[in-house]
């Protein structure tokens, strides 16, 4: 070990270079930290990541010895994503609590309410698909905090409602935002410069690789997926029913079974069709179509119906305390189709501006800006914040105002609301892409090592070997974990998923798609969700309690996928465009 006095970096040596395992370690120091400090000592996340994006940047300066300008401009371009990702947030908040003050969500609430009494029924529509469309249009924990207090307007227990919501957060979660974990996230995470020569040769573009990327994930979604409807009804049997049984709702099978498939087969259809951008909100929205349509005529429905036990035997940590009204009695009272309307016109816009043979897409994207080179190093920002989906969301919230003929002094809540709410997020962000950008920007170095992902995918490859399609959407879901976001997690990690599948000769494309499945499948334990969830209908206090319910879950999706990643890469063998003879 010895320092080098000119700029303090610090160079460990060991045959003249660096171990693997000490580069591997070291590059992995600022994402144990963030989890040691998020997990073992509850630290907040907006005190735990700029301590975090420091360890990042020392550690990249003094064992790396990435000059102090490149560290500097590569935070400058995660800047120009963070930007981006704040920008969607704040629209896709802003769009549900205008639907909230114009009275829009109170007469979509009562419109469940009409279709059944069966409370297997109303996960399935409720949750399942109206979740997974909320999903979607906003993502970014929002299912959950709008579905939980949702189910308990219905009649459930506080408890039942954010596990219930906390599995919303699943299937539809890679391609929520509008394909944000996708187009932003895998986008962002990947460093196109080492991709170039292969993607030139296969004659693919930046827009050609995230299509197949998402392709396949929607469909190792679909087959892990479509069975999430009747693990979340024997769940709620099993832990909230007079029986404690799992298997009180077998006869809801069928019906959640089709509700299943009228979610992930338009999702899989239009994940061909249109690519990353529209599968959970197009998918979402047929099947909500198809599913309410079929429960009002009693197609799949059984004859049993099933409740929870009285309220007045309800233990006491099901319940929050917090009084939620069915309905709000100062509502405006709202037909159903124009409280929907809303969310259609974001659907219609997003198609309209997203396909090519209209030429709306590239106008939008022609209006950015950026900056080339910043500050010499050749690395690149550039932001088209009309392009993103964002824009959309707030066009739709304008004409909310004048559809639903809201009061200003309602508006003025929903912007001030959504504005408080974006403030912790955007902090949040401010930290962790910049140290995402960081890590992937290392890779330009005078110590002459591999960048950082690099450098972990490498000790990967020698220590585990060709059984890594099993556990890439374990590191997928320990991202979302950690950091609460699949867009977050695709950021952290794309790079070194793709870099062990080039060091193991495996499929790049496929292994990328596995990280961003399990990236969503951990959504269902990440902490801030889970937190985020339980405040909206007043359980703060009891995350372990429903952390320990969404683990299971959690884990046969993880399960599922690594067999599927196994098969996909080994008996299938799907080829792969930049692989060599793919």
């Amino acid at each position: 070990m010895a320092w080098r006095a000119s700029g303090f970096i610090l160079t460990i040596r060991g045959d003249g270079l660096m171990s693997l395992s000490l580069q591997a370690l070291l590059a992995l120091a600022p994402i144990l930290l963030g989890g040691v400090l998020l997990i073992g000592f509850r630290v907040t996340a907006k005190s735990a990541m700029p301590l975090v994006y420091l360890v990042a940047v020392t550690i990249a300066l003094a064992a790396w010895d990435v000059d102090l300008i490149r560290v500097v401009a590569a935070s400058i371009q995660g800047l120009f994503i963070t930007f981006d990702i704040v920008f969607i947030i704040f629209g896709a908040i802003l769009l549900l609590n205008t639907l909230e003050q114009s009275g829009a969500v109170s007469a979509i609430r009562r419109s469940f309410r009409s279709i059944s009494d069966d409370r297997r029924v109303q996960i399935v529509i409720v949750a399942w698909l109206f979740g997974s469309f909320i999903e979607g249009a906003a993502g970014f924990g929002t299912p959950a905090a709008l579905v939980g207090p949702l189910l308990v307007a219905l009649g459930f227990p506080a408890l039942a409602a954010v596990m219930i919501g906390m599995l919303v957060q699943s299937t539809a979660v890679t391609f929520g935002a509008a394909g944000t974990p996708v187009m932003v996230g895998v986008g962002g995470g990947l460093n196109w410069d080492v991709l170039s020569g292969a993607m030139t040769a296969a004659g693919m573009t930046i827009d050609d690789y995230l299509y197949a990327v998402g392709l396949r994930a929607a469909v190792l979604h679909a087959i892990t997926g479509t069975v999430m409807p009747i693990v979340m009804v024997m769940m709620t049997t099993r832990f909230f029913g007079r029986k404690g049984s799992w298997t009180e709702g077998l006869s809801i099978v069928p019906f959640a079974l089709f509700g299943g498939l009228a979610f992930t087969v338009p999702y899989v259809i239009a994940a061909y069709l249109l690519g990353p951008m529209f599968p959970s909100l197009l998918g979402a929205l047929v099947g909500l179509a198809i599913v309410t349509f079929s429960a009002k005529r009693g197609f799949l429905l059984p004859k049993d119906s099933w409740d929870f036990p009285p309220d007045q035997e309800w233990p006491s940590d099901w319940v929050s305390g917090m009084e939620i009204k069915s309905d709000d009695a100062s509502a405006r009272p709202m037909s159903v189709w124009l409280a929907w309307l809303p969310y259609v016109l974001v659907a219609a816009l997003l198609v309209l501006t997203r396909l090519p043979a209209l030429g709306i897409g590239a106008s939008l994207q022609a209006l950015g800006f950026g900056w080339s080179d910043i500050l010499g190093t050749g690395i690149t920002g550039r932001t088209t914040p009309l392009y993103l989906p964002a824009t959309i969301l707030l066009t739709v919230v304008l004409c909310t105002y004048f559809l639903h003929r809201m009061s200003w002094s309602a508006m003025r809540r929903a912007v001030t609301d959504s504005s408080r709410m974006l403030l912790g997020a955007g902090f949040v962000l401010v930290f962790t892409v910049p140290m995402v950008r960081v890590y992937i920007n290392s890779d330009i170095n005078a110590a002459g090592l591999p960048g950082m992902p690099i450098a972990m995918a490498e000790w990967v490859a020698a220590n585990v070997g060709g059984v890594w399609p099993f556990f890439a959407g374990v590191i997928g879901a320990l991202g979302a974990f950690i950091a609460g976001s699949n867009t977050v997690s695709n950021l952290m990690f794309s790079m070194f998923q793709y870099g062990v599948a080039d060091k193991l000769a495996l499929s790049g494309l496929m292994i990328v798609a596995l990280q961003a499945v399990g990236a969503a499948a951990g959504n269902m334990i990440a902490i801030h969700n889970v937190v985020a969830a339980s405040a909206t209908v007043g359980l703060l206090g009891r995350e372990g309690t429903t952390l320990r319910k969404t683990i299971l879950p959690t884990i046969y999706y993880l399960t599922m996928l690594g067999i599927l990643g196994l098969i996909a890469v080994y008996v299938l063998q799907i080829p792969d465009p930049l692989s060599p003879g793919g």
